[in-house]
């Protein structure tokens, strides 16, 4: 349990250093890893209103994984930029729902700015397991300066 960002940092180093010495990072990413800090990163979601509370954990094209809540996507994406990371191969979304929890549109154009050409969204539903979609599909045509005309 992260009480400061500061501690979530320190938490999150510790976490990469075990990723590397057990060598399951880029490739070998243990899905099942991502969905639990996506979880855990769900728990502290602050959502009064709407009561639905939403998790991710991202992967960047190095191996490390970084987490968010409530806007949970761009959140985690926004800690990796400001450490230097442009880019991500995976990120896993979850819910309160328990159910597939795709990004939402502002998040979907968001991430496509930083999506490696193979970029893989993950999600957990209670019924179906483990989902793995190609973040192409899930946004296959996204805004930027070369979609102008």
């Amino acid at each position: 349990d992260h009480m400061t960002d500061d501690d979530a940092s320190i938490m999150e180093a510790k976490q990469r250093a075990i990723l590397d010495n057990l060598n399951i990072t880029g490739k070998n990413m243990d899905k099942h890893i991502l969905i639990d800090n996506a979880y855990s990163a769900m728990e502290k979601s602050y959502s009064p209103y709407s009561h639905f509370k939403v998790g991710a954990a991202l992967v960047t094209e190095d191996g490390s994984i970084y987490t968010g809540r409530n806007i949970a996507e761009r959140t985690a994406m926004v800690k990796a930029v400001s450490e230097g990371h442009k880019s991500f191969k995976y990120i896993a979304i979850v819910s309160s729902s328990h159910e597939k929890t795709l990004p939402c549109g502002i998040c979907r154009q968001f991430l496509s700015e930083f999506a490696s050409k193979d970029a893989v969204v993950i999600m957990h539903d209670t019924e179906n397991g483990i989902i793995e979609i190609p973040f192409n599909q899930i946004y296959p045509e996204p805004f930027s300066k070369d979609s102008i005309k």
